[in-house]
């Protein structure tokens, strides 16, 4: 069920640059309030041909995108194409296998729970969303259309086609939803007292794909995000509705793990022989995908403000790039789009917008910084901790408080993929929690005797002085 759209204000003339994921939730958003919206994508049309994979990381949707998804009306499509993860699986070398719940152990598995993330194809989640936006008669899509300038003072679009061919054309309002490397975003660059700051991680990825049994069946457990990890690297796979898993190495570029060093068949195979074993026989092909997929990048980017007068928003990617360690990346984009969208909920008047932009950076600007501070602390978590026995008996800790005091203690987890909470304000918590959590498992033989209620007490009292 949608939301309460307020349909008061008159409808008028948006422009979308980049027809991603936050752009076309956001075209969708826009036409459901009678506005007219061209949508510009300088790439082709990607339900056209089949989609090419080596390079996208799969998405984890979790509550903050459900929650967008429902106020544009779409959540119960989207289900139809989400696969539901439970739990990590931790792959030592030797083989042996640790689980650990994402949310409360007794309750995991259904679509209505928020104990779980949910695996999306980007390119099937790409193509609903675009044709969901599409059935408003209002909506146009350009593909193969990429933005060259902006006339800030008119609102002028400049567009080139992919024949060459130019136009400038002028809109109410536009929206840079184009991504990390953002054109609307570099026309804002050149304004004064706005700020912008990138940096990449030393860290890049490579994909190779784990392919179903010859009946169809998943080779892993299907309902689990299985990570190897091991220390400055790790392999992660998520599993796809079709029973294949993407399967993505995290590294470092260069040192003796590096990826620049895995450029043969034969580093190839003693590099999975050494760390990955038992991934060898799941993939048979391996070494091949390895070589013949792109190795990627990851790119972080800061900005602000996120709005340029009343007339100019960035969204996602374009004001917020972050690394994908948290499974956010997606999430946080699509809460610009619900919080925006309920900011326009509250408008009286045209003359609002102004107002409306400036409150739009002030909430969402917070949050994006904490989510990629939040981001790069996980991927330490990630590839260090998950199979280090004092962060397993944490996570034990963590979800018996939460599980015998519901309300009074929430892992900073949960805050971030089961709640609304501002990241800003569950990275702050974490913060808290981090160093209670450390003075607990410092103490002589607490490993064999956490599960005291002298202990949840301790833990808890010095969270509620805190003033949590």
């Amino acid at each position: 069920m949608s939301a309460q759209i307020n349909h008061a204000l008159p409808p008028e003339k948006m422009a979308v640059v980049g027809a991603g994921l936050v752009g076309s939730l956001w075209a969708l958003m826009l036409a459901q309030r009678g506005h007219h919206v061209d949508v510009f994508e300088r790439r082709p049309d990607p339900r056209a041909g089949a989609y090419k994979g080596g390079r996208s990381i799969n998405l984890a949707l979790s509550d903050r995108g459900w929650r967008a998804l429902e106020k544009a009306g779409i959540a119960d499509e989207v289900r139809k194409i989400a696969l539901p993860i439970t739990h990590r699986t931790m792959h030592a070398t030797d083989g042996t296998l640790t689980r650990q719940p994402y949310g409360l152990p007794e309750a995991q598995g259904k679509f209505d729970d928020p104990q779980c993330i949910y695996s999306v194809s980007r390119a099937l989640l790409n193509r609903l969303l675009v044709e969901e936006s599409e059935k408003h008669a209002q909506v146009q899509y350009r593909f193969d259309h990429k933005c060259t300038d902006i006339d800030l003072q008119a609102n002028t679009l400049s567009i080139e086609d992919g024949q060459g061919q130019s136009q400038a054309l002028k809109y109410d309002r536009i929206f840079g939803t184009d991504g990390a490397f953002s054109a609307v975003r570099d026309r804002l660059m050149r304004t004064d007292r706005f700020d912008f700051a990138q940096r990449y991680l030393t860290h890049g990825y490579k994909e190779i794909e784990m392919r179903p049994t010859s009946d169809g069946a998943f080779k892993m457990e299907a309902d689990a995000l299985h990570i190897w990890p091991r220390g400055e690297f790790m392999l992660m796979g998520l599993p796809n509705p079709d029973g294949t898993f993407t399967c993505t190495v995290f590294a470092p570029y260069d040192g003796p793990n590096g990826l620049n060093q895995l450029e043969t068949p034969e580093a190839v195979h003693a590099y999975f022989t050494a760390h990955f074993p038992d991934v060898i026989p799941l993939i048979p092909d391996f070494a091949e995908q390895w070589l013949a997929n792109p190795t990627s990048s990851l790119v972080m980017t800061q900005c602000y403000p996120w709005h340029h007068g009343d007339a100019i928003c960035l969204m996602g990617d374009a004001a917020h790039a972050i690394v994908p360690f948290y499974g956010q990346g997606m999430n946080s984009g699509m809460e610009d789009c619900s919080v925006l969208s309920e900011l326009l909920d509250a408008m009286e008047s045209p003359s609002d917008w102004d107002a409306t932009m400036k409150r739009y950076t002030e909430l969402r600007k917070p949050s994006g910084d904490a989510i990629l501070e939040l981001a790069l602390r996980n991927y330490i978590e990630m590839r260090d901790k998950t199979g280090d026995p004092s962060f397993l008996l944490r996570k034990k800790i963590e979800a018996k408080l939460a599980t015998n005091y519901p309300g009074r203690w929430l892992p900073l987890y949960s805050q971030v993929t089961f709640s609304h909470t501002p990241y800003e304000e569950a990275l702050q918590a974490g913060k808290r929690q981090d160093q209670i959590m450390e003075g607990i498992l410092a103490q002589e033989g607490i490993a064999t005797n956490w599960d005291r209620p002298e202990v949840f007490e301790s833990i808890l009292n010095a969270w509620e002085s805190t003033g949590a």
